[in-house]
């Protein structure tokens, strides 16, 4: 029997965005415990570049031709032997990151275990539904499972308006902490809408001392979205034995002698996928969809999210 095809972007090699190419590969075989999803919309993430680079092989190996996108929004539209969480015509949701990069989301289809997915929010569309997992479960595990942040606490969010910095202001808010955002001033009344008690721009002045006027005492934790010397301003703010997680930086440069230290890469956990639904379905998480591009141009989806000056999300749509 023939193999169905189906269009999807992929690179050979490693490099920039031009590398991708858009053509016809073959959808994988729906093994035990898989499932095909058809892809509605896929989310464009930073860390999709820096595979499509080559940074992350040494602990990520690719295969080649490997299709880029770990974020997926979809319906289940074929079910292997034993996977029967989910009924054909379901429309879920996953971070569909796997221990080796090759089946990625910037395709019409993929077969992926069902124990990566989640029932996708009833009330989000597609491209919503695409903008949460990757961004949302690092929030999520950034704060709460490594920070172990609670109510009454206060958190500093650097690279508050970002994708994950946006989820990060929402959780911390239903946690019932007090949320310091940090990010260019041009982005502060976003970050108040989304529940920021109060927004701080990088720009002209030391961050530090800026939350430090605000909190004398300083914060519980600081959840570091942006790194740099942002980070490095603001480690000052930080009360003795406080906790500090970031998702780019490996603590090369922090003296972590006096305080908590976190580096967090996401991971797939379609239990807390599920619980970010029910916030989404509460009503409790926004999520804004800034640019959306046809599957033919990846590419350039790709070139946008480089720029580091995406407010939102942008999203692939097949």
């Amino acid at each position: 029997m023939a193999k169905r095809k189906m269009k999807a972007a992929y690179y050979e090699e490693f490099g920039a965005p031009d590398k991708i190419k858009v053509g016809e590969l073959e959808i994988p075989e729906v093994k035990e415990g898989e499932v095909l999803v058809r892809i509605k919309a896929a989310a464009v993430n930073p860390v999709d570049n820096a595979v499509l680079a080559g940074y992350l092989s040494s602990f990520l190996p690719v295969k080649f031709p490997a299709i880029p996108g770990w974020d997926v929004a979809g319906v289940v539209e074929d079910r292997g032997h034993s996977a029967r969480r989910f009924q054909v015509g379901d429309e879920v949701y996953a971070y569909a990151r796997r221990p080796e990069v090759q089946h990625g989301t910037f395709a019409e289809y993929m077969v992926l275990p069902e124990s990566y997915l989640a029932h996708k929010p009833k009330n989000l569309s597609f491209e919503e539904a695409a903008g949460i997992p990757l961004v949302g479960l690092t929030a999520y595990q950034s704060m709460f499972d490594a920070g172990n942040l609670q109510a009454g606490q206060t958190v500093l969010i650097l690279g508050a308006s970002g994708g994950v910095g946006t989820l990060g202001i929402q959780l911390a808010k239903d946690k019932g902490a007090t949320v310091i955002g940090v990010a260019s001033q041009k982005n502060h009344a976003f970050m108040q809408e989304l529940g920021a008690d109060h927004a701080l721009d990088y720009n002209g002045q030391d961050v530090g001392e800026a939350v430090q006027q605000l909190f004398p005492d300083g914060v519980d934790l600081i959840f570091d979205a942006a790194s740099g010397e942002t980070l490095q301003q603001s480690l000052k703010a930080l009360k003795p034995n406080g906790t500090l997680v970031s998702i780019l930086n490996r603590g090369d440069d922090i003296d972590t002698q006096n305080l908590n230290f976190h580096y967090v890469f996401v991971e797939p956990d379609a239990v807390e996928l599920e619980h970010l639904r029910e916030l989404a379905e509460a009503g409790k998480l926004k999520v804004l969809v800034s640019e959306k591009y046809p599957l033919a141009e990846a590419a350039k989806a790709l070139e946008q999210i480089a720029t580091h000056h995406t407010k939102g999300k942008i999203v692939v749509v097949p």
